[in-house]
């Protein structure tokens, strides 16, 4: 008994999301769509409430649930408040959207928070059966939220091609599984890295590679990346703007604990899957957001690029790799929050905009919106001194640390291609013929936009090092040591 506490413990921000959203069901289906939007609001304090938790009940040292199921340490911890955050500040944009739109529904809210819920579980699996029900968990719930407009062909055709290709992701993360259990006789992360240390095996090799496709596919890298453009555009903008953070973050982070935890000692053979799908997310990424004239297909390539810069971290197999691979990610949800904040700030009369010549003259039209929209396009595309130029310079730096030059000159050229992309918008912000106004800008988007471009300012000289720091000890953890 004393041991069945100990494990909700430690559990204790995941208990709070699930009795949570427990009670919102039973609420919002006795309430009905008049009591939605409160409902909304306060899971939004729920999930705030439990990332204070997750920070509150973070452990010294790395601490075994469970019989060794689930672990929690510091890159658990890490993974958790950036679900929890990404998915508060996603639904603060859905409560806008969702009220312009006529749509408010409890549902919506729900749905991000057991999604939510399965991303925890995933950041801190510690053996095969937990992270497929992290990662299935996760999964269930995103498929009906990419079909969440029910009035719109688009998004319930992107729900589908969702659920098709992700049932396919889940069988290739199955049978991966499966062949990492029959050839090391455990699904215990621990007991694996005994087996791979002593006797790795060609059997361990095919079981990595399929799991690692499997989880290419939730992270939107290339090849695995065909379902995110269409995705990303036929999906409410608000969950695209989920998609594109919280789920990748927890999946990273799950590619992590895998490759440097059970299989760190056969990093010589998984590294270079992890080279190749890098160089191809980066190139296929780039080149796709030359060719794209909506914002959110934009962002979909663009987001397989970023994922391209984080394979590269993943691919030093160090301590190093994994610290500049958190800090880069920590960067990676303030800016892409903030863009599509500054993006369902952009509405009109007829709708949301998505056209990315919508956004011709919006300095004459709304100069505070394009200053702040600027900021983060600055950022992303890497231009010093925006904090984005020092997430890729520590990416880099690890690379290079760990032989893998080239990776790192790879990576440098691509982001040449890529700040060509990012500042032809600005080009467009600020040099075109303005169009047509925009409807005045909500509290929270304005708020949420302009707060992600202050944190990438070089001024925010606070955030850097506590960011890093964090980093550090989130990647000493998984290392053994701080």
């Amino acid at each position: 008994m004393a041991d069945l506490v100990s494990n909700l413990m430690g559990l204790a921000p995941e208990a709070i999301l699930v009795v949570a959203g427990l009670v919102f069901l039973l609420v919002g289906a006795f309430g009905g769509r008049k009591i939605s939007g409160p409902v909304i609001l306060a899971i939004v304090v729920t999930l705030l409430v439990a990332s204070g938790v997750v920070l509150k009940t973070a452990p010294e040292s790395s601490l075994s649930l469970f019989a060794g199921a689930l672990v929690v340490d510091y890159l658990a911890v890490f993974g958790k408040f950036s679900a929890l955050v990404a998915a508060a500040l996603s639904l603060l944009l859905a409560y806008q959207y969702l009220r312009a739109e006529n749509r408010l529904s409890s549902e919506f809210g729900i749905l991000v928070l057991f999604a939510t819920v399965g991303m925890m579980i995933m950041v801190s699996a510690n053996d095969l059966l937990s992270m497929y029900m992290g990662v299935e968990m996760q999964s269930l719930a995103l498929y009906v939220l990419a079909a969440s407009n029910r009035d719109s062909l688009r998004s319930s055709e992107s729900g589908l091609k969702y659920f098709v290709l992700g049932a396919l992701s889940s069988g290739l993360l199955l049978y991966g599984a499966s062949l990492i259990y029959g050839f090391s006789g455990t699904t215990r992360f621990d007991g694996i890295a005994e087996i791979a240390s002593q006797s790795p095996s060609i059997g361990l090799m095919v079981g990595i590679v399929f799991l690692l496709c499997g989880l290419a596919f939730k992270i939107s890298a290339a090849p695995f990346h065909m379902w995110t453009p269409d995705v990303y555009e036929g999906a409410p903008t608000p969950v695209t703007a989920f998609f594109a953070v919280a789920p990748k973050i927890a999946a990273i982070v799950l590619i992590a604990r895998i490759l440097f935890g059970p299989f760190q000692h056969m990093i010589s053979d998984w590294q270079q899957v992890v080279i190749a799908l890098a160089v191809l997310s980066m190139i296929i990424g780039f080149l796709g957001t030359i060719m794209q004239s909506n914002f959110k297909r934009l962002m979909a390539y663009s987001s397989v690029a970023n994922m391209g810069y984080a394979l590269i971290a993943i691919a030093t197999g160090t301590q190093e790799g994994l610290r500049s691979l958190l800090f880069y990610m920590g960067l990676y949800l303030i800016t892409t929050i903030g863009l599509f904040a500054c993006m369902l700030a952009m509405r009109r009369a007829e709708g949301m905009v998505e056209q990315i010549e919508d956004l011709a003259g919006l300095s004459k039209t709304k100069p505070a919106l394009a200053i702040v929209l600027s900021m983060l396009l600055f950022s992303v595309a890497g231009i010093p001194p925006m904090a984005g130029f020092f997430g890729k310079y520590f990416v880099f730096m690890a690379a290079v640390d760990a032989n893998l030059t080239w990776l790192a000159i790879v990576g440098a050229v691509a982001s040449v291609v890529g700040a060509f992309v990012y500042l032809r918008l600005i080009k467009i912000i600020w040099f075109d013929e303005a169009a047509a106004p925009f409807i005045p800008v909500t509290i929270s988007q304005a708020g949420i936009a302009g707060a992600s471009a202050l944190l990438m300012l070089p001024g925010a000289i606070w955030l850097l090092p506590a960011l890093y720091e964090w980093a550090r000890l989130a990647a000493g953890s998984l290392f053994g040591h701080g």
